[in-house]
């Protein structure tokens, strides 16, 4: 059984050229995407600790988030790049929560689901930012998290699958898969990963 999904659309080489034209911008933002990723699986914790058979996947992800916030921190600081000041809030993971079921389960799965999508789509930009890098070591730190976040693609639909029925996952994966590329092919270019 496959636990994640093919996306349906691909980003686009003016999303790569325009990363690559302020990389140190894109780091910026890398970073603050994995700070958020890492509170976005302890937030899952927070809100449904009565979902045990998945709180110790969550925490491990939160973990391996943060570690991927320090890693990327690391290379700001060798380019001599500051955190900003703030974290702005993520139009493209604000226009998909938008779309979520308001009901307590529901709710539960499309956010779990939406965590998939979310992780399929930086695994498939961490790909082409890998394979336009020139510096090796930015090339292998990209490859490496770029199989990382393949990775938790199939963690969050294989948690979905503890509570729902399979049936009902791949439905609501694939209608939430199709608003995905609607939103993220709605959204203005920058040098961000979303």
């Amino acid at each position: 059984m496959k636990l994640s999904i093919e996306l349906s659309c691909e980003s686009s080489m003016e999303w790569i050229e325009t990363v690559m034209g302020d990389f140190n911008s894109f780091l910026q933002d890398h970073a603050n995407c994995e700070r958020k990723a890492s509170a976005m699986a302890m937030s899952f914790v927070a809100k449904y600790p009565d979902r045990v058979e998945i709180i110790p996947e969550l925490i491990d992800t939160a973990v391996e988030e943060l570690e991927h916030f320090r890693s990327v921190y690391q290379l700001m600081e060798q380019r001599g790049v500051q955190l900003p000041a703030e974290i702005s809030q993520d139009m493209y993971v604000k226009r998909l929560i938008d779309h979520c079921h308001s009901g307590r389960t529901e709710r539960f799965l499309d956010r779990l689901l939406f965590a998939s999508i979310i992780e399929c789509r930086g695994a498939e930009r961490f790909k082409l930012v890998a394979d336009h890098l020139e510096e090796p070591l930015l090339k292998k730190f990209y490859k490496t998290l770029w199989t990382s976040e393949a990775k938790h693609g199939n963690i969050f639909v294989k948690m979905a699958l503890n509570y729902f029925d399979e049936d009902r996952v791949y439905k609501r994966l694939n209608e939430l898969n199709e608003i995905e590329g609607k939103v993220l092919q709605s959204l203005p270019l920058k040098a961000a990963l979303h």
